[in-house]
This record gives C-alpha cells, sequence and structure tokens, in this order.
C-alpha cells in the first residue's frame, strides 16, 4: 500500500496560469465531486451514470469514476482489507479533487463502507466541492438484486471482507442527499440529484 506522504523534498506545486475559476467559466458550470456511496447492489453505478447522462445532454463537462474501472488500473494493486480500502479512496479522493479544479462535474460511484474515509475525502476540497448521496437501499433488497452472485458468495464463505456481510457498511450521517434507490425508480432518483445541484448552484436551471 502506498504512502500519502510526501518522501522527495525536490517536489513543489506547479501553479497553472489557466485556473478553475476561468475552466467554469468556459464550461459554465461549477466543478464538483457528487459521491454516491452504498452497498454492493444498491444503484450506485446505475444513478451516476444516468445523472452523467443528463449533465452531458445538458452540455456540462462530466466524468464518472466507476470502483471496478479504478481496480482495473489506478487501484489495479490493492485487495479488499480495511486498508487497503482506505488507500483505495484516498487515491479516488486524489484524483477526483484534480477533476474539480479542471472545472468538472466529477461522480464517483463506490461503495467506500467507511465515514473516515469519505470524510477524509470531503476534507480535500473546499466547501460545497463534496456532495454525498447516500444510495439508500436495505441489504436484502441489494442481495435480490445480485447479478453477480457476490452476496451469495460470501453468504458461503467465498469472498472474505465482504461489505455488508464480514465486513461494515457505515451509512452517512448527514449527506448531502439521500436517495431511495431501494424503492423508487431511476428517474426519480436521477431527477432529485439534478434537482440538488440546481439548488446548489452547480448546474444553471
Amino acid at each position: 500500500m502506498s504512502d500519502s506522504k510526501i518522501i522527495s523534498s525536490n517536489v513543489v506545486w506547479h501553479h497553472a496560469t489557466v485556473t478553475r475559476s476561468r475552466r467554469e467559466q468556459q464550461n459554465r458550470h461549477k466543478g464538483t465531486i457528487i459521491w454516491f456511496t452504498g452497498l454492493s447492489g444498491s444503484g450506485k453505478s446505475t444513478l451516476a451514470h444516468s445523472v452523467e447522462e443528463e449533465l452531458h445532454r445538458a452540455g456540462c463537462r462530466t466524468y464518472v469514476l466507476d470502483g471496478d474501472n479504478i481496480r482495473h488500473g489506478l487501484c489495479g494493486d490493492l485487495g479488499f482489507s480495511i486498508a487497503d480500502r482506505t488507500e483505495n479512496i484516498r487515491r479516488i479522493g486524489e484524483v477526483a479533487k484534480l477533476f474539480v479544479d479542471a472545472g468538472v462535474i466529477v461522480l464517483t460511484a463506490f461503495i467506500s463502507p467507511l465515514r473516515q474515509d469519505r470524510f477524509r475525502v470531503r476534507s480535500l476540497v473546499s466547501e460545497g466541492d463534496f456532495l454525498e448521496v447516500y444510495c439508500d437501499c436495505s441489504l436484502e433488497v441489494c442481495e435480490q438484486r445480485d447479478v453477480k452472485g457476490l452476496y451469495k458468495r460470501a453468504r458461503a464463505g467465498e469472498i472474505k471482507e465482504f461489505t455488508g456481510i464480514s465486513s461494515p457498511y457505515e451509512s452517512p450521517g448527514a449527506p448531502e442527499l439521500a436517495v431511495n434507490t431501494g424503492g423508487e425508480s431511476l428517474e426519480e432518483s436521477t431527477a432529485e440529484v439534478l434537482a440538488m445541484l440546481r439548488s446548489r448552484g452547480i448546474i444553471l436551471e
């Protein structure tokens, strides 16, 4: 696992002449992190991509960082221990921070089971740049949706440290938005996220 500390004294931050403010003016919307969190099967990726589709159609600059995709490259060296999950989220947070500086709306779809890890990402950016969206879906419903068969394998002991079964999930205490992804339609959930972005001035009416 990588250490987050800078180990070289020769590393300095280079300040670009093209600023975040200028990028946001060109994009005509603010850069922000929309952090979707919830159990496996709660609809995080589906909702993130649905919101991105609507934002893209509206002319916004967007990108989805998806859990499985990230583990194919950036975090391909990490497992699923608590320590590796923490490092996984740390790396994603640093990447998401760069997207915000680029004036992009970055949507992340990660279980991110620990509150302290999500708080650490929030602390990387300014107030209002991190919007936590809790995909509220019961374990029972998530198991019913188990298209990958992961819950079944976890209950059989084939997958160790599986969130919700043998590893904890700490739901957000005060997310910017809680969406009932277990009981409402994708269209309804998408509309709620877009309404939040409008109300906070991230995107225009």
